[in-house]
């Protein structure tokens, strides 16, 4: 646990001076005593520095990734402009080469290094289409129990937080020899279907292949083709040093490509729609590096449809791959359980919706997602996003799992509409997917009658490794949701809550209490409590000009909505949904970590006298948000003439990436299958 230390007698005698948060360890409590007995193990770094409060998050999570070890390090291919790597002769007898028979391209946010997925789609000589998923081949490198291995087993997942990460395996392969780069060869896993004019699936082929994309897409330019825009060409670095000729002949290639995917996914998402697949509140964040390696940037989605393309090809993959093993390891393969939620936690949404008229039927996923669908205010756009966050809460957690340890009724995964579901397409990041991987090689040596390579896991050891990457999982989330929170305090503790414009902006009531309302900022992505009557008993009063003050009075809530009154008769009621201005200071803690105060100050919507920078995206300006934070932080310490030399050593040691910070939301994120980010509703 950690604690902040208090002053000795003697300062000088103390393992560390006041103000620093510490790590101790209980080793006893007498029951007749009302304090434990215990003893310091080590400094984490001054209460409020950010080096200090990050690594208080990783204790706090029971994260722990030292850099990877000599040993470890060494079980790592070699990859030298002197000792280039390059596919073995073995490799190329025992695997489907894909070098020269398929279009395979990749479709990243701009300047992505980790590419683990590529697509690709064809025309047979039987006029049906072949759409192909490529993931990475992790398990090719990381050997069952080997020490990176048993390390990539105990991280369970890459821990992602607001402006660093920290790595499931070494950058070597990461973002070297598992990155499906263009113009290089890979190793890949790969799952291919046969698709007829209609796009149903008439056959799927598993197993391991050698692919070299041919591009690497950032996702604007792709759609950009998709919209048959092809001004766009002069970005893609694979058509600069080509004759217009030939240029124009890929060109359209690809174009067709990239189109061709998007009705064979636009035609899987209808399919799963008909089913009752949910669309609900989040959105996917990438990370993206630097040519160091390091964290450049953390790049939100944005409605293009190409996204939705990617999404519903890794969606399939993982969906396929979770029928296939199932069915040859009925007992002991590793699916993701999604569970009905119980009705009576959409008690709240269904009135929240029908205090703007709208009805959420929750009898089923198909009529939920059809009710979200309807329940759209035109005047107000924010409404459906909070009805959608809404449903996002009272969803259950999706879990890992072992199929031997459930009924298959019990597999189904709700948000998803699917009847069976793993993840097989980020094994980069989640070691899951390295389970997921040995079990489709295992499936398809069984089908060829061949001797199994890898000692798979009983379905009790299976079970016990799920427990443990599912609290792993937990821990990432809860870490995550810490560190979002740190930044916002820290961004808004060194600013004046009464004269700094961005303390005041506007919020939406999502929820009714007592004493009080919940509000969302849309503008920095928060969510918290206002208080409208205070600790000395006084409730809110708002003037004909909008503006609160604090009067004697009561308070009376109703179940959509909240009157104040005061003892002079003055009367203001706040219902669900109304926007108003909020102003935003930080609550301070000594003991505690610091946190977002929220106040009401006028009961009318906050017109922000720059409607632009008003209505830019919370995800952009969080990303501001975090850089002028870091940028706080270093010349707080470029002031200092003296430095805590145990907080740099601590953070050299522990962080294994470091580079420009940035800042995104990393709450309520929709984990479908090729995701770097969940939360609560992790799918």
């Amino acid at each position: 646990m950690t604690v902040m230390t208090r002053p000795r007698e003697t300062p000088r005698a103390s393992p560390c001076p006041q103000d620093f948060r510490v790590v101790v360890r209980i080793d006893s409590w007498e029951s007749t005593s009302v304090y434990p007995n215990g003893h310091f193990v080590r400094v984490l770094g001054r209460i409020g520095d950010l080096e200090g409060e990050i690594a208080t998050i990783l204790v706090e999570n029971s994260i722990s990734v030292v850099p990877f070890s000599e040993a470890q390090m060494c079980e790592m291919p070699v990859n030298t402009p002197g000792n280039p790597w390059k596919v073995s002769p073995e490799e190329e007898r025992e695997r489907q080469d894909l070098r020269e028979t398929h279009l395979v391209f990749s479709i990243d946010p701009k300047g992505c290094e980790d590419v683990d997925d590529a697509l690709s789609v064809r025309t047979l000589d039987n006029g049906h289409l072949e759409l192909g998923v490529h993931i990475a081949d992790v398990t090719h490198f990381v050997a069952p129990n080997s020490y990176i291995d048993i390390e990539a087993r105990t991280r369970a997942t890459t821990y992602y937080l607001a402006d660093r990460r920290y790595d499931m395996l070494p950058s070597t392969l990461s973002a070297d020899l598992c990155s499906l780069l263009g113009g290089v060869d890979r190793y890949a896993v790969s799952v291919m279907w046969e698709l007829d004019k209609t796009y149903e699936i008439k056959k799927v082929w598993y197993g391991r292949t050698i692919i070299r994309s041919a591009y690497k897409l950032f996702y604007e330019a792709a759609q950009e083709l998709l919209d048959g825009n092809f001004n766009i060409v002069d970005d893609i670095p694979e058509f600069r040093d080509l004759d217009e000729k030939t240029r124009q002949a890929r060109l359209e290639e690809l174009a067709w490509a990239i189109g061709k995917l998007t009705d064979i996914a636009r035609h899987v998402r209808a399919k799963r729609d008909g089913c009752g697949a949910l669309e609900l509140e989040g959105v996917e964040v990438r990370v993206q590096l630097d040519e160091k390696k390091n964290i450049h940037d953390l790049i939100p989605k944005q409605p293009l449809e190409v996204h939705e393309t990617v999404a519903e090809c890794m969606i399939l993959a993982n969906h396929w791959v979770a029928k296939k093993i199932w069915e040859s390891f009925p007992h002991q393969a590793l699916l993701r359980q999604h569970p009905p939620p119980h009705q009576e936690f959409f008690s709240e949404l269904r009135e929240c919706a029908k205090a703007k008229g709208f009805f959420i039927d929750t009898r089923s996923n198909k009529t939920l997602a059809d009710s979200l669908d309807n329940a759209n205010d035109p005047n107000d756009p924010i409404v459906n996003r909070l009805l959608r966050s809404m449903a996002t809460q009272a969803m259950s957690n999706a879990l890992y799992f072992s199929t031997g340890s459930c009924a298959e009724e019990e597999f189904h995964h709700y948000g998803l509409a699917l009847d069976k579901y793993t993840h097989f397409t980020s094994p980069i990041r989640r070691y899951s997917d390295i389970i997921v991987h040995r079990l489709l090689m295992a499936a398809i040596s069984k089908d060829k009658k061949m001797e199994m390579k890898d000692n798979l896991f009983s379905n009790k050891d299976l079970e016990e490794l799920c427990r443990h990457i599912n609290n792993r999982n937990r821990a990432a989330q809860h870490s995550q949701k810490q560190s979002t929170e740190l930044f916002q305090c820290m961004y808004f503790k060194d600013k004046d809550p009464e004269n700094e414009e961005r303390c005041i902006s506007d919020g939406v009531i999502y929820s009714i209490r007592t004493n009080g309302v919940l509000l969302f900022i849309p503008r920095f992505g928060i969510k918290g409590a206002a208080y409208l009557k205070n600790k000395d008993g006084l409730v809110i009063s708002c003037g004909p000009d909008g503006r609160s003050e604090w009067k004697p009075g009561s308070l009376q809530r109703f179940q959509n909505k909240i009157t104040s009154t005061t003892t002079g008769g003055e009367s203001v009621t706040f219902h669900l949904f109304d926007h108003v201005t909020v102003r935003i200071s930080v609550q301070a803690s000594r003991c505690h970590s610091d946190t977002i105060r929220l106040e009401i100050i006028s009961n009318k919507p906050y017109m922000s006298p720059d409607t632009e920078l008003f209505h830019q995206s919370s995800l952009l300006l969080k990303s501001d948000l975090v850089k002028e934070v870091t940028r706080s932080v270093e010349e707080a310490q470029l002031a200092q003439e003296v430095k805590v030399n145990v907080i740099q050593e601590d953070y050299q040691k522990y962080c294994q990436t470091k580079g420009r910070s940035l800042y995104m939301l990393l709450e309520e994120i929709r984990d479908l299958a090729l995701l770097d980010v969940s939360n609560s509703y992790g799918m």
